[in-house]
């Protein structure tokens, strides 16, 4: 075989646009999905545009956000300075132009490189951007980045100035997809949150906040706060945190109005100072785990000119306040020893209440030790010859370029994932098998984890014990039977992540895997259909003796089949928590002991299914088919 020719043929330069599609994922992340994880490329796009706007807003300009979508077409429409009349084609398709250079007009913007909205018109079916400014505007039409339409003179207009921008994501980037509201909402809420004055408005509905990080800590707490959140703010610092009884720790970073979902050194700094000022005002060394044992917190800082570890922002990697300005951990910790002893001076009683829960998580950590011994020695022993993680190469703790990709999927049995096994990627996807009906965890302490081996296996094989920084799988997917077992188990699981890592959920880390309930065929065609509705779309339009079976368990998937439903077309339900999802109450009234109210859920919500015809036919008995 001869060896490929490397010659100058071989050096090819790619203009703006084709660098952007060829390369996606350099740009705005993961372009592999269809809307079902908030760190999607799809609400990147969004994100991107909504990020000039706030930056306007930011600068004193504007105190509105206008977003509409419908249909997949996304309207955003700010109130601030509008884009020069003279450089709107260039801002939205001239890489390295913005004027985010000048650092007088952004001083703390997010976005500092001019890639963002080039990067939203290259990846658009259709982009528009109309700026007004001054009575007058100018407009420019984009097709997958290429230019077909703009104003070459400025029109007369009685619009208020600012910015619109419509674009349309391409499905030949994204495939098919669907925006969920859940997701664009959390991102909306967040702004609001760190912009107090700012009001957005998506499809009608207005996001306000008046109290920024306190807000945003009151509407996502899931259990009562030991004691009154603590809130401190001066000019490019914010905190706010309390401790709960739930398990873990649970944090919300952000810089210049961007959530850094994987934190950065603002995030390191904020916990190290609040463990360090805590130790000094007690005037003992409490473990780390203790101080920080149930605590929600949220730190947000805005500085000059961050550095970031990627185009798509969701962790800081720089260390200073700007060019010259003094370093993030110690401006950190210098605020926060210096607000927080001052307040725990003043307010005794908060002050005795961290003690309190500081002295509780040591005493449980104690009681864990011995247990956590045992589990341990059993794992290790268990781990030669245990079967029940069948482990994939590539995991979201390394520095491979699938490390997003990674999965895992929980299954009940050998026989679900016997199938999963045979037909899964094992590079990226590996398979944790159940013996059956796992433990209801509702209301136990974290001991149950150690004491329960299938538990323990479980967060070993996820890593999780310490936290999410070690988390060996991005995508942790229940796969479990379409029938009352399966459900309960997937509730019973559900309830074991939601009780002890519910960051993990909040994160986005949880699905449950959707497979095909009926598979629809006559000689010619097979179709396999997730619902009712699809599975008469199906038989309508088969033509002849059409066979229909209905899939009770993942088991009875043949391996061959399988395959297309765990691969580029797998579809995926993420677990959600909610704003207002009042997690602690839920799971009271769903896992918590039987009461008259669940009773009459349970009875007024009932469905019962039908016995499925499973050789229905339009003509008389089904075809002869192979299996």
């Amino acid at each position: 075989m001869a060896e490929p020719v490397y010659d100058e043929k071989s050096i090819k330069s790619l203009d703006w646009r084709e660098h952007i599609r060829l390369r996606p994922g350099m740009y705005i992340g993961n372009v592999s999905g269809k809307g079902t994880s908030a760190d999607e490329g799809l609400y990147v796009l969004i994100k991107e545009v909504a990020d000039n706007c706030l930056d306007e807003f930011m600068m004193g300009y504007g105190k509105r956000i206008e977003i509409i979508l419908k249909n997949n077409v996304v309207n955003i429409r700010d109130y601030g300075r509008g884009i020069p009349l003279g450089k709107v084609v260039e801002c939205v398709s001239k890489i390295n132009t913005g004027g985010k250079y000048d650092s007088d007009a952004f001083q703390k913007s997010i976005g500092l490189n001019g890639v963002g909205t080039k990067a939203v018109n290259a990846l658009s079916e259709t982009f528009k951007v109309e700026s007004f400014r001054d009575g007058k505007t100018v407009s420019a039409e984009f097709e997958q980045g290429n230019l077909v339409k703009q104003d070459k003179k400025p029109k007369a207009s009685g619009e208020k100035s600012g910015t619109l921008v419509t674009f349309v994501p391409d499905k030949e980037i994204f495939g098919e997809f669907t925006f969920r509201k859940e997701y664009i909402e959390k991102l909306l809420w967040n702004y609001a949150y760190l912009n107090t004055g700012l009001t957005l408005v998506y499809n009608g509905e207005r996001y306000h906040s008046k109290n920024g990080l306190h807000d945003l800590l009151t509407e996502s707490l899931e259990s009562d706060p030991n004691y009154p959140i603590i809130h401190f703010k001066e000019e490019d610092i914010e905190i706010a945190f309390t401790h709960t009884n739930q398990y873990g720790e649970e944090y919300f970073s952000f810089v210049n109005g961007q959530h850094t979902t994987l934190g950065g050194t603002h995030e390191a700094a904020f916990k190290q100072a609040l463990v360090e000022t805590l130790r000094g005002f007690f005037k003992k060394d409490f473990h780390v785990s203790d101080i920080r044992s149930g605590i929600v917190g949220a730190v947000a800082i805005r500085v000059q000119e961050p550095t970031f570890e990627s185009q798509t922002k969701v962790k800081l990697g720089s260390d200073s306040f700007g060019p010259k300005g003094p370093s993030i951990r110690q401006g950190l910790t210098n605020f926060l020893k210096r607000e927080l002893d001052n307040f725990l001076h003043k307010n005794p009683k908060a002050a005795e209440a961290i003690k309190k829960r500081i002295l509780q998580a040591e005493r449980e950590r104690t009681e864990l030790r011995g247990i956590q011994k045992i589990a341990k020695e059993r794992a290790k022993k268990a781990k030669v010859v245990n079967k029940k993680l069948r482990d994939c190469k590539v995991h979201f703790n390394s520095k491979h370029k699938d490390a997003p990709k990674s999965s895992v999927f929980i299954t009940e049995g050998d026989s679900a994932s016997g199938s999963i096994t045979k037909s899964r990627d094992p590079m990226t996807q590996a398979v944790f098998s159940l013996r059956g009906k796992p433990l209801n965890t509702y209301g136990m302490k974290r001991k149950v984890i150690y004491e329960n081996e299938e538990f323990y296996l479980l967060q070993d094989a996820l890593d999780i014990e310490d936290g999410l920084e070690n988390l060996r799988f991005n995508n942790i997917i229940l796969a479990t039977d379409a029938d009352v077992d399966g459900f309960h188990i997937r509730i019973l699981l559900m309830c074991y992540f939601l009780q002890f890592f519910p960051e993990l959920v909040r994160r986005g880390h949880l699905y449950i895997l959707q497979t095909p309930l009926f598979r629809v065929r006559n000689k010619k065609a097979t179709v396999y259909c997730y619902s009712e509705e699809e599975k008469q779309q199906a038989m309508d339009t088969l033509s002849g003796k059409v066979e229909i079976t209905r899939f009770k368990g993942l088991g009875e998937i043949s391996p061959s089949e399988f395959k297309q439903f765990i691969s580029e077309n797998i579809r995926l339900e993420p677990v959600v928590i909610g704003k207002n999802s009042h997690l602690a109450d839920m799971l009271a009234f769903y896992m918590g002991k039987n009461t008259p109210e669940r009773k009459d859920f349970i009875v007024s919500n009932l469905v019962v299914e039908e016995p499925i015809n499973e050789s229905a036919t339009s003509e008389s008995e089904p075809a002869a088919l192979p299996a």
